[in-house]
């Protein structure tokens, strides 16, 4: 199994579900689950947090709800064939509800409870292979909770800058 986060910095790129496609050819033997990330939908609930102090708890919880559009518009452009989403089913147990956990942290969540071989993080940045997770965390990068969400995994993790990647 493989997650494949999705970030939503990606969704302004016109040819992003040729590129989709042809990049989950690469693994065609491997079963796949698309974490979409939220993108400017999440964007406008942060601002709405801002303008209306929503509460981290609701917010989040806002936010989360942004991820099932972002997922079906991803699975739009991924056509008929599109792997399921790793939203189905994920279960965030004691995991904080705040502006710290996104879907970077998400897409680890569902790694750990799929029981994935790897974590895919496709990114509109490079971030340069062996960088550590919480320097990757305090550049931006990732949310603030990944190097907690990924400590001790399993998985292999991997970032690609899907901005420069080519079939």
């Amino acid at each position: 199994m493989i997650i494949v986060k999705v970030g939503g910095s990606l969704y302004d790129l016109p040819d992003l579900g040729s590129r989709l496609r042809s990049f989950l050819r690469s693994f065609s033997s491997e079963s796949i689950r698309i974490m979409p990330g939220g993108g400017e939908l999440a964007d406008v609930i942060r601002k709405l947090d801002k303008i209306h102090v929503l509460g981290e708890v609701t917010a989040h919880r806002l936010a989360l709800s942004t991820l099932q559009i972002t997922g079906a518009f991803v699975q739009h452009l991924l056509g008929p064939e599109a792997p399921p989403l790793a939203l189905e089913g994920l279960d965030l147990g004691d995991w904080p509800a705040s502006w710290d956990v996104t879907s970077d942290s998400l897409a680890a969540r569902a790694a750990w409870q799929w029981h994935a071989r790897q974590l895919i993080l496709l990114k509109s940045i490079d971030i340069p292979p062996g960088t550590p997770w919480d320097e990757a965390a305090a550049r931006g990068w990732v949310d603030r909770y990944f190097p907690q969400a990924v400590a001790a995994a399993p998985f292999q993790v991997t970032a690609i800058n899907f901005r420069r990647w080519k079939s």
